[in-house]
C-alpha cells in the first residue's frame, strides 16, 4: 500500500478518536486493517503529510502532538467561537488558590505538598485535593530524602490535553523561575517601631508612650 492510499486511513483515525491517539497504536490498528504490517515511518510519513495538510489557512483545526499522541485541535483564533457550543458547563474553573497551586506543581514538579505550602505561605490541603478530583495533577511517589517521605504532585495527562502540549517541557518558559525570592515573615523583635518607647492604649482609649 503506497503513502497516497495509507494518508486518508492515518487521517480517519486521528479524525474518529476521542482522545490523542500514539504512533504504536496507529501501527497496530492498520496493521490489523489492512491484515499486513504498517510500518512505523510510513504512518509517521502519513502524519507529517496530515499536518502539512492542515496547517494550511482556510481550515479551522490542526493536526497536533498533545498528551503523548496525535489529535486535531481547533486553531487558537476559532476557540472563542467554538466556546459557544458548549458554554461554560465543560470548563473547568479553578478558583486562584487552585490556579496558583497548579502553576507551582506545573512548573516545580515532582514536588510535595510542604515545599508548595512553602512557597504559597498557605495551606494547600484544599486546592490539592480540587485538582486530584479533576484530574489535573496526580501523585507520581514520595521524596525519599525528605523526613517522613512525603507524597510528591506532577501534572497529568489530562493537563497536558487540556493545553494542548506533549510534556511539561513545551511550557511557557520562565527564566526566572529557579530565582524566585521567598518572603519570610517578619519576627515580632523585627516589627517593632522605633523610637524611645512604645504606643499602649491605656483603659480610656487614648495612647500613651511609654519607657523603653
Amino acid at each position: 500500500m503506497d503513502i497516497e492510499q495509507l494518508m486518508p486511513h492515518v487521517e480517519a483515525l486521528i479524525f474518529a478518536s476521542e482522545r490523542p491517539l500514539t504512533m504504536v497504536e496507529m501501527v497496530e490498528m492498520l496493521s490489523n486493517a489492512f491484515e499486513l504490517p504498517i510500518e512505523e515511518n510510513r504512518v509517521a510519513t502519513c502524519i507529517e503529510a496530515v499536518r502539512e495538510k492542515y496547517d494550511a489557512s482556510y481550515y479551522p483545526f490542526q493536526l497536533r502532538e498533545a498528551g503523548g499522541g496525535y489529535q486535531f485541535l481547533t486553531k487558537k483564533e476559532y476557540h472563542r467561537t467554538v466556546l459557544q457550543l458548549n458554554g461554560d458547563k465543560h470548563i473547568k474553573k479553578l478558583s486562584a488558590a487552585a490556579m496558583e497551586t497548579l502553576a507551582i506543581i506545573a512548573y516545580k514538579q515532582p514536588i510535595t505538598k510542604s515545599e508548595i505550602e512553602f512557597i504559597r505561605g498557605v495551606s494547600a490541603d484544599y486546592s490539592i485535593q480540587k485538582l486530584l478530583e479533576k484530574e489535573l495533577i496526580v501523585i507520581t511517589g514520595r521524596n525519599e530524602e525528605m523526613v517522613g517521605k512525603p507524597l510528591t504532585y506532577a501534572t497529568s495527562k489530562n493537563f497536558m490535553d487540556y493545553l494542548g502540549i506533549n510534556s511539561s517541557i513545551d511550557l511557557p518558559q520562565l527564566k526566572d523561575i529557579t530565582n524566585i525570592e521567598i518572603v519570610m515573615p517578619t519576627s515580632g523583635s523585627e516589627a517593632q517601631p522605633e523610637g524611645e518607647g512604645l504606643l499602649m492604649v491605656t483603659a480610656d482609649g487614648s495612647l500613651e508612650q511609654t519607657a523603653d
